[in-house]
């Protein structure tokens, strides 16, 4: 390639030599008056480039040995039924599920001589079991207010009656005439780690040329080596990697494609995933977005009422939730004569006005509130949502704070772990929390490879402990 002197130049949008990006110093004089500045240092425009964070925040680490977790969680202690009212005039009903929906037709814990309260139709009514054989999901029912069911204005295929056990009443000297013992329910659940990938390379050519750049990054790759800047980089949006995978894999569902074959790629359940399935989101509580209206927060503390009630919990919220939740605050706040009165002390004209918000308490219940650049950043999340159907955007996660116990199936006790933690394969001689390696032939060498390659490896999966508290602000 012939290079010639150039009066005008055109930047390449990579570093690859062309005569149009060629400056002849010579021919064309430190002193001529289009001699571009050179600014050797790289300007960071987009800020922190990086969204990783919010699981060291709410989660935790830990290594294992297996393919897969499992773990218990325990089901709830009181005996709580959904049913339909087989014949009114005969006061029986059937149980169909458990009052979080899962089917207990003929596992239920109803027993004879138990005291129940039935709801459906308008009506409440008290009444005592007389009838509850074992593997049999048809039970009988008799009113303490009415010779039966249909006396209290019950009619048959009244569905989705609710049955609660409260107590049981038995006469003087009786055995226990109960048909089944219950046991303590528990629900177990499995994750299986993916193994995340990644590589740089560069020649070694471009690895001995001395046109310097002097750069900066989230790794600390301050200095002059610019194909290091390039590798730390590489690293950086790894880590990131690491945590987006973690919250948004899902596994592979039957009849997806990925599944089969000796690839062995079945996905893993992340954070979203996992609220999606067992926990809750706000457009199925309340309709709306869940960050407007003091009404809409109270939808969702009756829902957590259900489940749990954990009373910290922590809001993971994008800019406009954010700001929704300052304003539906500063709402309930009186203004202060002559300016503008939020949080506990007045604002004044010596002081710089604080419009924000960083928790709340409503209830019993304490909210931490906190922006998740995840959600806001065009180049990841903030873009999907961007482009999302109402009720498919994520503005937001609350998280309930503490631990939780439970069982796990591979150490077989019981164990206290944050509601979130984070899983990875690890023995005495290996770990793959994160693997990091070089090959080539530049600086130490490995092969004949005229190159230098970085390598970056993790296997790792999310165990998201008690999903029923967790919600999904979309």
């Amino acid at each position: 390639m012939a290079i010639t002197a150039r009066s005008s130049f055109q930047a390449a949008s990579v570093q690859a030599v062309t005569s149009d990006n060629y400056l002849d110093i010579q021919d064309n004089g430190w002193a001529q008056q289009y001699l571009p500045d050179l600014m050797e240092k790289e300007a960071e425009v987009y800020g922190k480039r990086t969204i990783a964070g919010f699981l060291d925040q709410v989660g935790a680490e830990e290594a294992m040995s297996a393919d897969q977790v499992v773990w218990s969680e325990q089901g709830r202690l009181h005996l709580s039924y959904r049913a339909d009212c087989l014949s009114a005039a005969a006061s029986t009903i059937n149980i169909t599920h458990d009052i979080d929906g899962v089917e207990q037709t003929t596992t239920h814990g109803v027993r004879v001589g138990d005291q129940v309260l039935i709801s459906g139709g308008g009506q409440t009514v008290t009444a005592l079991v007389t009838v509850a054989a074992a593997g049999n999901q048809t039970i009988t029912a008799l009113p303490y207010g009415g010779a039966h069911l249909s006396d209290m204005n019950f009619a048959d295929g009244d569905n989705d009656l609710r049955v609660l056990v409260f107590g049981s009443e038995n006469s003087k000297g009786t055995a226990y005439s109960g048909a089944r013992s219950n046991k303590p329910s528990f629900t177990t659940f499995t994750n299986k780690p993916i193994i995340l990938k990644d590589q740089y390379e560069v020649s070694g050519s471009d690895a001995s040329q001395i046109g310097w750049v002097e750069v900066s990054g989230e790794d600390g790759q301050n200095g002059y080596l610019w194909y290091l800047k390039a590798a730390g980089d590489t690293r950086s949006r790894f880590s990131d990697y690491l945590e987006m995978s973690m919250i948004e894999s899902e596994k592979a569902a039957d009849a997806s494609t990925i599944l089969g074959g000796a690839n062995g790629l079945v996905g893993t359940e992340g954070l979203f995933a996992a609220i999606k399935s067992r926990g809750h989101q706000s457009s199925g509580v309340t309709g709306v977005n869940a960050a407007t209206d003091l009404a809409e927060f109270d939808a969702i503390l009756a829902e957590f009422d259900k489940n749990g009630a954990i009373e910290e919990n922590m809001m993971f919220v994008n800019r406009a939730s954010a700001l929704a939740i300052d304003d539906m605050l500063a709402s309930m706040n009186s203004y202060g004569a002559g300016g503008t009165s939020y949080g506990v002390f007045d604002n004044d004209e010596d002081m710089a006005l604080n419009l924000g918000f960083s928790g709340f308490r409503r209830g019993s219940y304490d909210f931490y509130k906190s922006d998740w650049k995840y959600l806001n950043d065009l180049a990841t999340r903030g873009g999907i949502n961007e482009n999302a159907t109402a009720g498919e955007d994520i503005r937001g996660v609350m998280i309930p704070a503490g631990v939780s116990s439970v069982y796990d199936e591979n150490l077989g006790k019981n164990l206290k772990r944050p509601f979130l933690h984070v899983r990875y394969r690890a023995s005495q001689t290996e770990s793959r929390k994160l693997k990091t390696w070089t090959t080539g032939s530049v600086g130490a060498t490995t092969s004949d490879l005229d190159a230098m390659t970085m390598n970056f490896l993790s296997e790792r999966c999310l165990v998201t402990q008690g999903a029923n508290n967790f919600m999904l602000l979309n």
